[in-house]
């Protein structure tokens, strides 16, 4: 519409006019102006309802319109697969052990001297019966010779109590014995003759009775006789001697003990091994009981462990042990476990587990730490895979699943109950069979009933399963 107010004169201008239209004028400019209105519209409408038959033929057209063998194509994954087979295993529970030799010995002193000679031994291999050190112990051996010179006197008593004590004794009894009995014999023979004169009146009562007397000393000095000189066999010659055979021995036990703490004087290897500490040196003091040297045959030695009581419920003895030396960690050793402990550590609550192995070369150091690691739960028919197979679902879960690979080269998902897991495999206590195929790379987020081909590097075991079927 047209504003009319511009063509009046400028002071006509403010000033409201009306315009009387004709009512057939007036409905028919209404009608051709809202016409006018609606026409922009419809072409909108229409440009867009062409815009959308566009979007869909295009659509319709990439759907439909690709070569068929495009919409026939389907995905194939390439995956590394392993065989499910029979083997054994078993559980391998590991801790730091220590390296204790099977046999050591601590040598010390045995007298209070000063060392008078012992070279530098530490690292030195030592043979049973070798001169370590030699201590100074000239007063023992000055008490010693004292105790030997004893020891002959001792002897040559007692040899003279033999040759000449006893023997000489002995002739005085003979003496004696026969001097009272001529004595007695003579004394009798008087008393014979005087009883004889007496009764016939020769003599008197008082002669009679004297030589009598006579008689009867004699015979009592006979009696004595023999007595002594059957003590003197009988006890005082045997005591003599048995007296004289005691301070032999006193004596040579006093020689042997001073030969003991001479000998104590000189430090020697009580085992063959190898020295592995030296706490003294020549020219200190050492005092009774002091230590100057350990010793240690690492020929064969034992390892010892600790475990939580948790774990070694499962362990026994006889169980098999590998540790790998310090010196040669690429090198392993196996033994078996000899002794578990009755005792737990009431503030670790571990439990002392000991394992012995030969150490012929030496690689395993004395108090040294090694990787200790125990296989237990042994099963020697236990169905495996390669632990890459498995897909847990929980890290300490025992079940999980994994992608099977059938004759039709597609993946299916099977759950799985697994057991013990070591060396890389783990295994299947039941949902697979012996001698199926898994995935082992290229499972993770697989879907069930993909198709999938053989990895370059499986092909040996593809070949494999081609035979088996």
């Amino acid at each position: 519409m047209v504003d009319e107010n511009n063509d009046l004169p400028d002071e006509n201008k403010g000033h409201q006019v009306i315009e009387i239209v004709p009512v057939t004028r007036q409905g028919e400019e209404t009608g051709q102006s809202e016409g006018s209105k609606k026409r922009p519209l419809i072409v909108a409408g229409v440009i867009a309802l062409a815009v959308v038959l566009i979007a869909a033929v295009y659509v319709i057209w990439f759907r439909t319109g690709r070569p068929q063998t495009e919409a026939k194509e389907e995905i194939v994954v390439s995956v590394k697969v392993a065989k499910a087979e029979k083997d054994a295993i078993a559980q391998d529970i590991s801790a730091v052990g220590n390296v204790v030799p099977a046999e050591q010995s601590t040598v010390a002193a045995s007298i209070a001297a000063q060392i008078r000679q012992m070279g530098l031994l530490k690292n030195h291999v030592v043979k049973k019966g070798d001169l370590l050190a030699v201590l100074s112990s000239e007063d023992l051996v000055a008490q010693r010779n004292e105790a030997a010179a004893n020891l002959e006197e001792a002897k040559l008593n007692l040899q003279t109590l033999r040759s000449v004590t006893i023997p000489q004794a002995g002739a005085q009894s003979d003496k004696d014995i026969s001097d009272t009995k001529a004595t007695l014999d003579n004394a009798r023979a008087v008393y014979e003759r005087r009883k004889i004169l007496f009764e016939k009146g020769g003599i008197s009562l008082k002669e009679l009775e004297s030589s009598r007397l006579a008689m009867v000393n004699a015979e009592n000095a006979y009696n004595l006789a023999l007595k002594y000189a059957g003590i003197n066999r009988g006890a005082v010659n045997p005591n003599s001697q048995a007296i004289a055979a005691a301070k032999i021995k006193q004596s040579q036990d006093r020689l042997a003990a001073l030969d003991v703490q001479v000998k104590r004087g000189e430090i020697r290897a009580p085992i063959s091994g190898i020295v592995t500490d030296q706490f003294q040196y020549e020219g200190e003091f050492a005092s009774q009981g002091a230590k100057l040297l350990t010793i240690s045959d690492i020929g064969t030695v034992i390892v010892k462990a600790q475990f939580s009581d948790t774990v070694v419920k499962d362990l026994k003895v006889g169980d098999v042990v590998t540790i790998f030396p310090t010196q040669t960690p690429d090198e392993r050793m196996t033994g078996r476990v000899t002794l578990i402990s009755r005792a737990s550590d009431p503030q670790s609550r571990s439990v002392e587990v000991w394992a012995n192995f030969g150490n012929p070369r030496g690689l395993l150091l004395a108090n040294g730490a090694v990787s200790f690691t125990v296989s237990s739960k042994a099963t020697q028919d236990a169905l495996v895979v390669p632990v890459a197979a498995v897909t847990l679902d929980a890290t300490n879960s025992d079940e999980g699943t994994v992608m099977v690979v059938g004759r039709d080269s597609i993946a299916r998902e099977k759950k799985v109950k697994v057991g013990i897991k070591s060396g890389g495999k783990i295994q299947i206590v039941e949902g697979i069979n012996d001698g199926e195929t898994v995935v082992i790379e290229g499972n993770y987020a697989l879907p069930d009933g993909t198709k999938v081909e053989i990895a370059e590097d499986s092909k040996d075991d593809k070949k494999s399963d081609g035979d088996d079927k």
